[in-house]
């Protein structure tokens, strides 16, 4: 297997230090006096609102993809979910994606698994992204809304105010599983995304990458693994294109379609 190494880009230390510090965070978990159920029930909480309400509905299917409408305060409810899940800002997140499926699995991807199952699950974010500096270019749509800016710069006071809450409702276990365990496990599953479902799983639709469908990533983050399926029709809302391919988020997007709450859905055609 190849890999990037740091002779393409320098390194990343403040990425490395700030990973590194959220792991090592996590591994308190391991501490008896850091476990209580209640504790386990927040992280689990959590994990869904950031990465399947705020990460795969908010800043993918909504922002990145406008694949439907929703109010503006919704839509600013789940960016700031997504901001919660602490994988940089919204520009960052939907500039960065929109970039990886212009040059999908190419030079200018910024995780082109090309380069390996390591590179595209990590490594790309230890170095330098030269991409980083095209992000303008792709987030004009959002970049003078005050909220989106707001939620940008302030991506980690938010995060500390979540601790702070937690902290006062259940001590340090609600911290350390609803901060640390919480943020590494929905890193790592969104990773998959980028890593796993380029390399394991089927095709179903020749997409010009090597995009596929796996069903173990999409039962972790929500429907984000049937990758294969969002790369042939980027714009579709339903990623689970067959009736065995659970979407969760797609069950979301219809339960706020029925709630008048989602509108203009776009959704793949039969025919297509």
């Amino acid at each position: 297997m190849t890999i990037a190494t740091s002779t393409k880009t320098p390194i990343n230390w403040v990425n490395i230090a700030f990973f590194a510090a959220l792991h090592i965070g996590a591994l308190f978990a391991l501490l008896p006096s850091n476990f209580s159920w209640a504790a386990v029930g927040v992280g689990l909480f959590l994990y869904w609102v950031t990465g399947g309400l705020g990460i795969t509905l908010g800043f993918h299917r909504l922002v990145t993809h406008r694949s439907f409408q929703t109010p503006k305060w919704l839509e600013y409810f789940l960016v700031f979910c997504g901001t919660l899940a602490c994988q940089g800002g919204p520009f960052e997140w939907i500039g960065m994606h929109r970039i990886h499926h212009l040059y999908s699995d190419q030079d200018l991807d910024p995780h082109d698994s090309k380069k390996g199952f390591w590179w595209s699950h990590l490594g790309w974010m230890l170095h330098e992204a030269p991409a980083q500096e095209m992000v303008p270019r792709f987030i004009k749509d959002i970049a003078d809304d005050p909220v989106y800016q707001f939620f940008q710069n302030n991506m980690i006071w938010i995060q500390v105010a979540l601790g702070v809450v937690l902290l006062l409702l259940g001590g340090w276990p609600f911290v350390i599983w609803g901060i640390f365990v919480r943020v590494v496990a929905v890193y790592h599953c969104t990773w998959l995304v980028n890593s796993a479902t380029h390399k394991f799983g089927y095709r179903s639709h020749e997409s010009g990458d090597d995009s596929t469908n796996c069903w173990w990533v999409a039962l972790l983050v929500f429907g984000e693994g049937w990758h294969n399926n969002h790369h042939a029709y980027q714009y579709s809302a339903r990623h689970g294109l067959q009736w065995w391919e659970f979407d969760l988020t797609w069950l979301t997007i219809r339960f706020l379609q029925m709630l008048g709450l989602a509108t203009n859905v776009k959704l793949a055609t039969k025919e297509q």
